[in-house]
């Protein structure tokens, strides 16, 4: 068995205040390839379909580019604003701050989403968390503040997302209220158990409840566009080629049928 299918079967994480975490429905292998594979552009396009227009983060960009894409549920934080009688690092050091017990609870495999209200007045991680993230098996991290210790960050390996450096200590801005329901990162909504994936272009958010639907249209989608580029390579016009056609998509049939032939 796969690391991340160990990681998928994890058991249920621990209680936080007012009620059990929801449950992380597995998220299939199948579809987390399917979304890697298309891309967050691919699948915007794809959620179009479904009337879904606000889905791409805003200003929110790899901390490290060129990496393997992240795919996984949404676990959420939130913070508001920091107040000096409630931010002070003996409260950060509590085993109760919200802020590091979403480290500890994040689920294997899921990704984490920060909403920091877009502040990079604090940091909304340092590469301690991020170490401890990525040896817990989670997916990734999204913020639409930023994070402190960006090289060594990057140097954990752990797929992160942010608006650009914050490395100020998080008390000094940020107050973590929430674990788990529902936010705004990046001018976009996240429920907890959202699909999230992020790549080089950007960050995509996916209501689960359409997940595998958009993962097989986009999967397919990015496969018809190899098909387009080598076509456009050997000097076709986009017309009648791209976006598809139905006489377009026939040729395409074919293309797959003889094993996907390269230039001559």
């Amino acid at each position: 068995m796969s690391g991340e299918q160990r990681a998928e079967r994890a058991e249920p994480v621990p209680a936080v205040s007012g009620g059990p975490l929801p449950v992380h429905e597995p998220l299939s292998l199948t579809v987390r390839e399917q979304l890697a594979r298309a891309g967050s552009s691919t699948v915007a396009n794809m959620l179009l379909r479904h009337g879904l227009r606000n889905v791409l983060m805003a200003g929110v960009r790899p901390l490290a580019g060129g990496g393997a894409p992240m795919v996984g549920p949404a676990s959420t934080l939130r913070f508001i604003p920091a107040r000096e009688d409630l931010d002070t690092l003996a409260n950060y050091a509590s085993s109760e701050n919200l802020h590091r017990r979403a480290i500890e609870e994040c689920p294997p495999g899921a990704v984490l989403v920060i909403d920091a209200f877009g502040s990079r007045a604090g940091a909304s991680m340092g590469d301690m968390m991020a170490a401890r993230l990525r040896r817990r098996g989670v997916s990734g991290v999204v913020t639409d503040g930023g994070y402190r210790d960006s090289g060594a960050i990057a140097g954990t390996g752990l797929p992160c997302f942010h608006r650009g450096n914050a490395p100020a200590a998080t008390p000094i801005a940020l107050h973590p209220v929430a674990l788990d329901e529902p936010i705004g990162c990046g001018g976009v909504a996240v429920h907890p158990g959202d699909v999230v994936l992020g790549d080089d272009d950007g960050v995509a958010v996916i209501p689960r409840h359409l997940a595998a639907e958009v993962a097989a249209l986009a999967a397919d989608a990015a496969a018809y566009e190899e098909f387009a580029a080598l076509e456009i390579r050997r000097g076709r016009s986009l017309f009648g080629l791209f976006p598809a056609t139905p006489e377009s998509r026939q040729e395409y049939d074919t293309w797959v049928a003889s094993g996907r032939p390269g230039l001559e």
